[in-house]
């Protein structure tokens, strides 16, 4: 079945499904409405390995008692232009609303706000964070450890890394902003999930075996990547990679993003966490915020007529094929958004089947109908 034939849900039930279960399992009203809007954003904006999809896996936590359902994130340190987030061990998505939002606070008064965040979990998609930024008429930059080992290193045979990601944002005048959202491997372990929920393969390239040859199969991907024992060897590639080839700067910039998110701000490292937690054990991922005011350096409009001029240029340059237009980034996401909020997020029947047995546990009406219904 393909995208365009999966049953579309409206962006306010699939909201209304995630709340419901999330205030079910005893999250706080607030933390569970932010975090449901991050999460329904998300899926709006077409990323579909973030937003949704991701109830299983908080749900497989939550049963193995490592989030904090009662979590209150707070500041633990400050100091102008910085500040140091603890999660108390819950779901990402608040920690890392007010990670963001602090920063802003601080580069508004500062022109520059770096606020780290430390024992969180899964916080979804990088790009909504910058965003937030965006909004403001600031850069933002943001970054996080992650908790899956599923990368294999530069002339590695067994997976060391995390996907590790990072997100850009930077404002324009005319024009929406600039937004990238990217892993440091060549794809998030969690889209690799999207393509066995849609039964198709995945690009070649983006995971490898034990002996280092390439594998497509969605399903025999995903038991590389979270099933099978790590000591086997295989899985993701780094950023850049090809078949042939493994990218020492995607692995470099990796680490670089882990040390800024995870050992700055005293988050685990997964190598080190996988042989010494326990299964109840938090995840302690770590997360960077940064928020620069452009008017701290020139003023503000010229700035954003400038941001103009190069999304203009970009955008104006030849396209390889007249009937698909050149793209920055920010902009298949934005496209995404105006089309899923008119017309429903595409659910794959797997997923909705998923979501239901969720549902059904957490002893909640199942609300994924589609949209006609």
């Amino acid at each position: 079945m393909k995208m365009d034939e999966f049953p579309r849900i409206p962006a306010e039930r699939v909201h209304e499904q995630i709340l419901s279960i999330l205030l079910a399992w005893g999250m706080r009203d607030d933390l569970a409405q932010t975090s449901a809007r991050v999460m329904v954003d998300t899926d709006l904006s077409g990323v579909d390995s973030h937003g949704l999809s991701m109830l299983m896996d908080y749900n497989k936590s939550r049963l193995a008692g490592k989030l904090n359902l009662a979590a209150r994130p707070h500041v633990v340190r400050d100091r102008g232009v910085t500040a140091l987030v603890d999660a108390d061990a819950g779901l990402g998505h608040a920690a890392a609303v007010m990670g963001m939002e602090l920063a802003i606070e601080k580069a508004k008064e500062h022109g520059v706000g770096m606020v780290l965040v430390r024992n969180s979990h899964h916080f979804g998609a990088a790009g909504h964070y910058v965003r937030l930024a965006a909004a403001q008429g600031l850069i933002g930059l943001c970054m996080s450890s992650t908790r899956t080992i599923n990368t294999v290193p530069t002339r590695g045979r067994t997976a060391v890394l995390g996907t590790n990601p990072l997100a850009f944002a930077a404002p324009a005048r005319a024009n929406g902003p600039f937004v990238l959202d990217m892993a440091t491997s060549s794809a998030a372990s969690n889209k690799v999930k999207v393509y066995e929920l849609r039964g198709k393969p995945i690009p070649a390239g983006w995971v490898v075996d034990e002996h280092a040859q390439t594998v497509t199969d969605a399903s025999r991907a995903m038991e590389i990547l979270f099933t099978r024992p790590k000591h086997i060897g295989g899985g993701l590639t780094p950023l850049g990679s090809s078949i042939e080839t493994s990218s020492h700067k995607g692995y470099g910039l990796s680490m670089m993003v882990h040390i800024l998110a995870g050992t700055l701000s005293g988050a685990s490292f997964s190598p080190v966490r996988v042989r010494t937690q326990r299964p109840e054990d938090p995840d302690n991922l770590g997360h960077f915020f940064c928020a620069v005011d452009p008017s701290a350096f020139r003023e503000e409009d010229e700035f954003l007529a400038d941001m103009d001029t190069v999304i203009d240029t970009l955008r104006g340059s030849p396209a390889a094929d007249p009937e698909l237009p050149v793209l920055v980034p920010g902009d298949p996401e934005a496209a995404s958004r105006e089309q899923r909020a008119r017309l429903g997020i595409p659910v794959p029947p797997s997923l909705i089947e998923k979501i239901r047995a969720v549902s059904e546990q957490a002893g909640v009406p199942f609300l994924l109908t589609p949209a006609q219904a």
